[in-house]
């Protein structure tokens, strides 16, 4: 055996004790308290850190302790039972999804966590797809068993009712409320008591109680009727009641995980210290690690129809995705990635296929949380941060200068929200400027545009609080004084019927002229995507290569509506005509005549207004369901479902306009004595009313 074979099956090895996962689930579900209490149980902590106290480890920003929720995702490294535990701690607040899609990406598994109390919510079912989009195999956690009106039925009914996947109990609590003591694992059969003095950190294990053994044996049926539905020799012995093999069963759990015909259901309290353990089990025993993952597929540079794939395996050319930028005060600028292959040291050389560009990684670090610990080199299956990258941005591929790859980029929603903000002096410009830029490279959901009339510089985030935050960062980190207007909804325009239409830029001014003429064809998208150009020119009435710059044209016009200047969308073009002068004809000529052509088209097509459309949930006791549906109807909210959770609480889905949903959070506090809650997330884009949209267009035309 050679030493590079010795190398590589040691590697080998450790990968198999690598586990990459994220910590996902509605807001206010217990996350940060639960990754707290992992850190604490595997000795990365010795001390615990509650989330009200602001002093939780993993919520480090200044904005996320005054708040006690999750802003951005936080990285960490811990250890239990030999295995070394990556974890990304995702916020829940649905305005900082993309933080969670983006972590997903890169992650091999995830925990889940639902409320016990307040079961299946808007964004446990979001996060839950965006986990399914990805492949992601994950196990679920059902928290906050010690509150009162805690149901593990309940909740576990939810979870398979609405989010279409199998969840399968492998432990259950013994008592629910007040009444929460321990939880039995079905696996075992055995009662695990955790001692409240010791955190949480010793425990007994005793018999399952008498008064508990029916349930117990019932859930334990379930349980191995589920996992013998992916081994037959199982199967066999189950149905012919002979005893279980414990080490098969578990063996079948892990592979029904990860294959995701299975999600094994945990449960209990973190912040009572009660079941973190058996989770971090869990994690070790079903959750996969990098080999456990099919290779990562790519492309060749160029051309996406030839595939690449790439090993999780040191000995493979090196691979990797940046999926996550952020500027850190004391090292600048850090570049968070995740290694799929190969291998990287400190000071060498990689090639990013996106940029063209190639990067030197100065440093590498292992983060925990905001600390930092540096390392000399990585592997494949390793969660790192790179100092040192100056081109590369979230989603961007880095790999070995000899044996190029593109990897798969991420897609983000589209802000839907959109402040002015204004710097107060000269001095706060060049500030406002420089934080824009940085806050923009960190968040792919945040965008930035001067607006052409105004000179006003426009931001666009997710919603109010993702907006609010990001001012809040810019006066903060980056010291500007600004004045921010009203937030407004991002509106956009598109055409309701096909036309034809002509665009002709004709210049002579002495010498050479400009000529560029054409026709074209629009219509509405079929499938609602952004835009769509098709050359169908026969016979050459244009050269081919002023064809690209017509696209330009019509893509420059695409910025700017004919009706209020929003953005246009949802439109085909299609170019079947045209001429040109052999002498005059440039690319500028034919680029101003289809910007012409797709502006003459756009306003004979039925131009129309579209306008955000929410999914909003609000959760209401009894007594005010009618103020609050009452309200809603006043909003131009549509009533998608109404049903009841316990005993008086009532969740009401509905669909409403986002222009109209601005400081709803008042509203709601004061219809129902502050005693309802709501959540919205961005559902599509629909047609503004024809009533609304001619009051607005009247407003446009006034100012």
């Amino acid at each position: 055996m050679s030493i590079s074979q010795g190398i590589f099956m040691s590697a080998d090895v450790q990968l198999h004790k690598v586990r990459n996962i994220g910590i996902m689930a509605h807001i206010d579900a217990g996350k940060t308290t639960t990754t707290e209490r992992i850190l604490f149980y595997t000795g990365k902590t010795h001390r615990l850190g509650e989330v009200h106290d602001g002093a939780a480890v993993m919520d480090w920003m200044e904005q996320e302790k005054e708040r006690g929720i999750t802003i951005t995702s936080a990285a960490t490294t811990c250890f239990w039972r030999g295995h070394t535990i990556n974890i990304i701690d995702t916020p829940g607040h649905v305005d900082f999804t993309v933080e969670v899609e983006r972590s997903l990406r890169v992650l091999d598994g995830a925990v889940a966590l639902f409320c016990a109390v307040g079961g299946v919510e808007p964004q446990s079912e979001t996060v839950w797809r965006q986990a399914d989009k990805y492949g992601v195999p994950r196990i679920a956690y059902i928290n906050k068993m010690d509150r009162t009106g805690a149901s593990f039925a309940n909740t576990l009914k939810a979870m398979n009712e609405r989010l279409g996947s199998n969840c399968v109990p492998i432990c259950i609590p013994a008592g629910e409320g007040e009444l929460f003591s321990g939880i039995i694992d079905l696996m075992s059969m055995e009662f695990i008591v955790f001692h409240e003095e010791s955190q949480g950190t010793t425990f007994d294990v005793v018999p399952v109680p008498q008064d508990m053994m029916a349930i117990t044996k019932e859930y334990r049926e379930k349980m191995l009727e589920a996992v013998a539905d992916v081994d037959d020799h199982l199967l066999e012995q189950f149905l012919h009641d002979e005893p279980l093999d414990p080490d098969k069963v578990m063996a079948a759990v892990r592979l029904a995980t990860i294959s995701g015909k299975m999600v094994p259901v945990l449960c209990g309290s973190s912040f009572k210290n009660k079941g973190v353990q058996k989770l971090l089990d869990a994690i070790i025993d079903f959750l996969p690690s990098p080999v456990d993952k099919p290779p990562v597929i790519g492309h060749a540079i160029g051309d996406t129809e030839k595939p690449l794939e790439r090993k999780p395996n040191p000995t493979e050319p090196f691979s990797g995705l940046a999926f996550k930028i952020m500027t850190d005060p004391y090292v600048g600028r850090l570049t968070y990635m995740r290694v799929y292959s190969g291998s990287l040291e400190a000071g060498s050389y990689v090639y990013n296929p996106t940029s063209d560009t190639k990067e030197r990684v100065a440093r590498l670090l292992r983060m925990h949380a905001n600390k930092r610990e540096d390392v000399k080199a990585v592997q494949a299956g390793d969660i790192v941060a790179v100092i040192g990258f100056r081109k590369t941005t979230t989603g961007d591929t880095l790999c070995d200068l000899k044996h190029p790859i593109v990897l798969e980029r991420m897609s983000f929603p589209e802000p839907v929200v959109m402040v002015s903000i204004e710097p107060k002096t000269k001095a706060d410009q060049d500030k406002l400027t420089d934080g824009l830029i940085k806050l923009a490279e960190e968040d792919p959901t945040f965008l930035v545009r001067v607006d052409d009339e105004t000179g006003q510089t426009i931001i666009s985030g997710m919603g109010e609080l993702h907006l609010e935050i990001l001012v809040d960062r810019l006066m903060r980190e980056f010291g500007v004084g600004a004045t921010v207007g009203r937030p407004t909804v991002a509106y956009k325009e598109t055409i309701s019927r096909a036309v034809e239409c002509e665009g002709k830029f004709v210049r002579q001014s002495g010498g050479k002229g400009q000529y560029g003429h054409c026709y074209m064809r629009m219509r509405p998208t079929a499938d609602g995507s952004e835009f769509h150009f098709e050359n169908k020119i026969i016979g050459g009435s244009i050269p081919r290569e002023y064809i690209p710059a017509i696209e330009k044209g019509c893509r420059d016009a695409l910025a700017n509506g004919v009706l209020a200047g929003f953005p246009m969308t949802g439109i085909y073009c299609e170019l079947y005509d045209g001429s040109y002068h052999e002498v005059d004809s440039s690319e500028m000529a034919f680029r101003i005549a289809g910007s012409i052509a797709f502006q003459d088209g756009a306003k004979k097509a039925g131009p129309i207004l579209l306008e955000p459309i929410m999914n909003v949930e609000v959760v209401v006791p009894e007594a005010y369901v009618g103020s609050v549906v009452g309200d809603l109807n006043s909003r131009r909210g549509k009533i998608m479902g109404m049903v009841t959770r316990g005993s008086e609480l009532h969740v009401i889905a509905v669909s409403v306009p986002l222009s109209e949903m601005f400081g709803y959070a008042n509203t709601l506090r004061n219809i129902s004595q502050g005693r309802a809650v709501f959540t919205m997330e961005f559902s599509r884009y629909a047609q503004v009313p024809t009533e609304v949209s001619r009051k607005m267009l009247e407003k446009v035309s006034l100012t």
